[in-house]
C-alpha cells in the first residue's frame, strides 16, 4: 500500500488520491492553497455574490443553510447571519441516529441564532428499509443519511423558491483535493451522485425491495432538473470563500454560542461527528473494515496540514484507534434486526484487497498498515514543521451521557433553563 509522505492518508482512499514526484498527496497539496490565497478577495467576492440575494422582493428568506448542529453549523450560520447580514431558512434531514448532545446542539444553533428550522422525519421503517437494502448493495450503513442531508434542502429550496443553499466546506476538496478553491465548484445532482452516494441515486432503489415503493423513497428523490430550472437554486460552498479551519472555527463557536463537545470512541477529535452516534461509530467502523483505514486517519492528515501534529504523532494516533469495535454496533443491528455474523459477512464481501488479506483461520488482517511507511525515503522531505500544536477541547455538559438513553429519534429544537433539565435548578 502507498501512502502520503506527508498525512495519513492511504492510496485507496474511496475519494480517489493521486500523488505527485514527491510522493504528497493531493490533498495535501490543494490544502497548501489556504496559505496562497488571498482570502480578503474571496471575501469581498462572497459578499458581491451574497449581495444578489439579500432582502429579495416578494421573500421572507434569503436562503437556505442545511444543519445538524454541528460546530461548522454553527460557523456557517453565524458568518451569513451576522457577517453577510443574510436572513436564513435553517433545514434539517432527521438522520434517526441522533445524540441527546447533538440534539441539544441544534436546539442551541436554533434558540442562540434566532433561525427559524424545517426538519424532515422518514418514516422509521423506511429509514430501516433503506440502510438494510443500502448495506447488502454497497456495504453503506449510511447512504440514507448523506442521500437525506443531501436532497432535503434542494427539496425545500425548489418548493418555497429560495434560490441559494449555503454549504460548509467541499470535503471532497479538503479531503482528497479533488478539486481546487478556485474552481469554486457547487453542489450539483452530479456531484452528489457520483461522489456522496456512491453512484446510487433513490431511483435506482425502486424495485429493490417490494417494502420500497417509489413514494417511500421521496425524501431521498432529488428535484428534476425541470424543478431546479425554475427556481434557478444553486449550492455555495463557504469553505471556497473562507479559509477553512474547523477546529479554530469551532472553538470560536464554543465561547460564542457554548456548543458542546465530548469524547468519542474511535477518534480523538471531540468536535466532530458528535451529534451522531454512527458518524464516527458504526459507519466508521466500517470504513476501517473496507477499507484498512477511518476517520482518526481523516483527522490526523488535516492536523498534519495544519501544523498542529506530526505524521508520526498522526501515525499513533491511528494506531490507538481505527480498530476498536464501536458500543453502538450492538444498538445499530437490533435497530435493522440484523445479526452480527450477516453484518460482518456482508461487510467481509466489501473488503479492499488492497487493504486486507485473510489467512487460514479466516481472520483478516491489514497487509500493509501505516506504521510500516514511518521511516519512508520521501518523509523527511515532505515534513511540514508543527507551528500550532493544539488539543481538542471537552466541554462540560448540561446533561449526563446514558448509553441506554442516549440514542433518540427525535428531540426538543427549543431551549430554554427548563427545558428537559437542560440547565440545573
Amino acid at each position: 500500500m502507498r501512502y502520503c509522505q506527508r498525512c495519513v492518508y492511504p492510496e485507496n482512499h474511496p475519494l480517489n488520491l493521486t500523488f505527485d514526484d514527491r510522493g504528497i498527496c493531493s490533498g495535501c497539496v490543494v490544502h497548501e492553497e489556504k496559505d496562497e490565497i488571498d482570502w480578503q478577495v474571496k471575501a469581498e467576492e462572497l459578499s458581491a455574490l451574497l449581495a444578489q440575494y439579500r432582502a429579495r422582493p416578494s421573500t421572507y428568506f434569503d436562503c437556505i443553510i442545511p444543519v445538524s448542529g454541528t460546530g461548522d453549523d454553527f460557523f456557517v450560520v453565524d458568518t451569513i447571519k451576522h457577517r453577510y447580514g443574510l436572513n436564513p431558512l435553517l433545514v434539517t434531514y432527521n438522520t434517526h441516529f441522533n445524540t441527546r448532545l447533538g440534539v441539544r446542539n441544534l436546539a442551541r444553533l436554533i434558540t442562540e441564532l434566532d433561525c427559524d428550522h424545517m426538519m424532515s422525519t422518514v418514516g422509521p421503517d423506511t429509514v430501516k428499509e433503506v440502510t438494510r437494502v443500502t448495506l447488502r448493495q454497497l456495504g453503506d450503513m449510511y447512504w440514507h443519511v448523506l442521500a437525506g442531508l443531501q436532497t432535503f434542502p434542494v427539496q425545500v429550496a425548489t418548493r418555497l423558491n429560495i434560490p441559494l443553499i449555503i454549504w460548509g466546506v467541499n470535503g471532497w476538496l479538503d479531503q482528497v483535493g479533488m478539486f481546487s478553491h478556485l474552481d469554486q465548484v457547487e453542489m450539483t445532482r452530479k456531484v452528489r451522485k457520483e461522489h456522496a452516494l456512491r453512484g446510487l441515486d433513490a431511483e435506482m432503489l425502486a424495485g429493490v425491495s417490494d417494502r420500497l415503493s417509489k413514494k417511500d423513497l421521496q425524501a431521498y428523490t432529488y428535484p428534476t432538473d425541470e424543478q431546479l430550472e425554475r427556481s434557478r437554486v444553486r449550492g455555495l460552498y463557504l469553505g471556497n470563500y473562507v479559509r477553512w479551519d474547523s477546529q479554530v472555527q469551532v472553538e470560536a463557536m464554543i465561547a460564542r454560542y457554548g456548543y458542546e463537545t465530548m469524547a468519542e470512541e474511535r477518534t480523538y477529535n471531540s468536535y466532530e461527528s458528535i451529534h451522531c452516534w454512527n458518524n464516527a461509530g458504526v459507519h466508521d467502523y466500517v470504513k476501517f473494515l473496507k477499507y484498512g483505514y477511518s476517520k482518526v486517519s481523516d483527522h490526523a492528515s488535516r492536523d498534519i496540514r495544519l501544523r498542529r501534529k506530526t505524521r508520526e504523532e498522526g501515525i499513533e494516533l491511528v494506531q490507538r484507534y481505527r480498530a476498536i469495535v464501536p458500543s453502538g454496533l450492538a444498538k445499530f443491528l437490533a435497530w435493522i434486526n440484523m445479526s452480527e455474523a450477516e453484518f460482518r459477512a456482508i461487510i467481509d464481501g466489501f473488503r479492499d484487497p488492497r487493504a486486507w488479506h485473510r489467512g487460514p483461520s479466516g481472520d483478516w488482517a491489514l497487509r500493509d498498515p501505516i506504521e510500516h511507511h514511518i521511516d519512508d525515503t520521501g518523509v523527511p522531505a515532505a515534513r511540514l514543521t508543527v507551528t500550532d500544536p493544539r488539543d481538542y477541547r471537552l466541554t462540560g455538559l448540561l446533561e449526563p451521557r446514558a448509553s441506554d438513553r442516549d440514542y433518540v429519534l427525535l428531540g426538543r429544537t427549543y431551549m430554554d433553563e427548563a427545558n428537559f433539565k437542560a440547565v440545573e435548578g
